[in-house]
């Protein structure tokens, strides 16, 4: 006896599930980022990868990466610090792009194991910084965007990289968040524009992509007012989080 076809109708049905949870999961995840500054990856890639499968979730995320900076970076956009964004973006644009062009030349288990190792390494140096009041110049900023934009294009996010790199310039809270993004707005751009350029991005994942990014985009902005009322103790502490969730989750992805 042959087994019976799933009806249209179910199949259609299951669809708009899936986009409802992918919304949902999106808005959730642009709130979260609009107040840490980073972290939607991390919440949308497992939902993202289940309902569109591994090869669609990359380009569709970094998509709905650019829309998420962009409501982030207009939300604070007088806060941004110009010549910090430029110092950064000057080197982290061309090597996000280069990081595409070797993207499959490279073992992903081992950038997964020391980005892990990076991240948790992170919380102590960034607070003994902290304590000695060091601070970033726009030429530090321009020295670790080139290696930070090229591991950008290599794996689908390094948010909490750019974490302490911009809170070591002085940035904290609304500042902080709209330089982070317009910094990292141009970095995904140069990455989409090279998933483009390899014909990785047809016309139906960035119609998803806009889709699951508006999603992020209105979290972001509804993140404002929570993090106005946010001491920047509580700020530092939830970065501290974020990135020690971070390296566990990338350690048990390389280690699985």
């Amino acid at each position: 006896m042959a087994a019976a076809l799933p009806h249209p109708g179910t199949a259609a049905a299951h669809r708009r599930m899936h986009y409802l949870l992918v919304l949902a999961v999106g808005l959730v995840a642009g709130a979260f980022s609009g107040v840490v500054g980073t972290g939607s990856s991390l919440m949308l890639m497992p939902v993202l990868v289940l309902s569109f499968g591994p090869q669609q979730a990359v380009p569709i995320m970094a998509i709905a990466s650019i829309m998420g900076n962009v409501g982030k970076a207009f939300a604070w956009w007088r806060l941004i610090a110009w010549r910090a964004c430029g110092a950064y973006c000057l080197t982290a644009v061309p090597g996000a792009a280069l990081g595409v062009r070797t993207l499959l030349s490279l073992p992903a288990h081992a950038v997964e194991l020391a980005l892990g190792l990076f991240f948790i390494a992170m919380i102590p140096v960034r607070r003994w910084l902290a304590r000695r009041d060091f601070r970033f110049t726009p030429l530090h900023l321009a020295l670790i965007g080139g290696p930070v934009g090229f591991v950008t294009g290599i794996v689908v996010s390094t948010g909490p990289i750019t974490v302490p790199v911009f809170m070591s310039y002085g940035l904290v809270k609304g500042a902080f968040i709209a330089t982070e993004a317009a910094g990292s707005l141009a970095v995904y751009a140069a990455k989409v524009t090279a998933f483009r350029s390899f014909g990785a991005l047809p016309p139906s994942l960035v119609w998803s992509g806009l889709i699951v990014g508006s999603s992020v985009m209105a979290g972001t902005f509804a993140a404002r007012q929570l993090l106005v009322r946010m001491s920047p103790q509580a700020f530092r502490w939830m970065v501290d989080g974020l990135m020690l969730v971070s390296g566990l989750t990338l350690l048990w992805a390389a280690l699985r």
